[in-house]
């Protein structure tokens, strides 16, 4: 790598290698049995300039923001805004454009760390990230922590484009997905604050279907059953002979099939995090992180060969 900052480590187990680097706390490749599993660019480098968001640890506040703003204990907050009038995954420099401390911890675990100061991107509070990262066999584990020094929101998300050993679109891929309400949204990505149920729509998924282009334009937040067994994958991908299984402690995800990539269509996005607009919406869950309730996240991805 030429950039003297760029740092990455390789997780290997049981035939699974995974590839991290310590910008933006990145998944660079994910490869099982030597299949790539995830969209990977060519060079580390290329991630430096990449601006759809390619493996990253996205935050302080993923996904939208309206107009960057928001009240907090009475004092409105103004954030960057690098979506039009809005602020998307932390901003300019949001977590997945930062150098992050990496320390590697035997073959299979990475542990990374950021130090936010207060005023980062708009945002208050000083707040020290943590994600560490471990392969057990097929399964990758994200536990992100986020620990701030006083009141301030935080909503993470893994950034991660599934291909599952593809290369085309992803067209009649299998996707099952344990939700039952969603958050619409206008044109430009912003929830109107209703909570509605999937059923009869075209963002049901509880039973298994395949996307069509007729999913083309998905981008779209869903909120998961709050009875689901901790046991029960929160979101299921089958293609092209592999399984994806995706088990999360957070309350939505948002479905994005990769319309604005450069190949369209060619990769899933499947985001566990709180619903897009939060802090401006009084009915979605709060993202608001303490000193006394700091940010957890448990995130466990498992890629396997598809068994019938």
């Amino acid at each position: 790598m030429s950039n003297p900052l760029l740092r990455r480590v390789v997780l290997r187990d049981k035939g699974v290698a995974v590839t991290l680097l310590n910008y933006g706390a990145i998944t660079q490749s994910w490869t099982v049995g030597g299949v790539p599993m995830v969209r990977a660019l060519t060079t580390g480098e290329d991630y430096l300039t990449d601006q759809f968001f390619t493996g990253i640890i996205a935050g302080r506040v993923a996904n939208r923001t309206a107009s960057g703003r928001f009240s907090l204990n009475g004092a409105r907050q103004q954030l960057s805004q690098n979506d039009g009038p809005h602020h998307l995954h932390g901003g300019v420099r949001g977590l997945g454009k930062r150098f992050w401390e990496m320390e590697p911890d035997g073959p299979q675990a990475v542990r990374l760390s950021y130090h936010s100061p207060e005023g980062e991107e708009g945002y208050p509070a000083t707040v020290d990230f943590t994600v560490n990262i471990h392969l057990s066999g097929h399964t990758l584990t994200y536990e992100m922590a986020a620990e701030p020094d006083r009141p301030t929101p935080i909503n993470l998300t893994q950034h991660n484009y599934y291909t599952l050993g593809g290369t085309g679109p992803i067209w009649g891929a299998k996707l099952a997905l344990t939700a039952e309400h969603a958050t619409p949204a206008n044109a430009e990505g912003i929830p109107s604050g209703e909570i509605v149920p999937v059923a009869g729509t075209s963002l049901d998924f509880r039973t298994p279907r395949a996307l069509s282009p007729k999913d083309a334009a998905l981008d779209a937040n869903l909120l998961f059953s709050k009875s689901r067994a901790p046991t029960t994958p929160v979101a299921t991908l089958c293609t092209n002979g592999y399984r994806l299984q995706m088990w999360s402690d957070q309350p939505g995800l948002q479905l994005y099939t990769g319309a604005h990539l450069p190949a369209p269509n060619t990769a899933i996005c499947l985001e566990p995090q709180a619903p897009p607009n939060a802090l401006n919406q009084p009915d979605f869950p709060s993202i608001i992180a303490t000193p006394a309730q700091p940010y957890r996240q448990v995130l466990r991805v498992k890629i396997s060969k598809a068994t019938r």
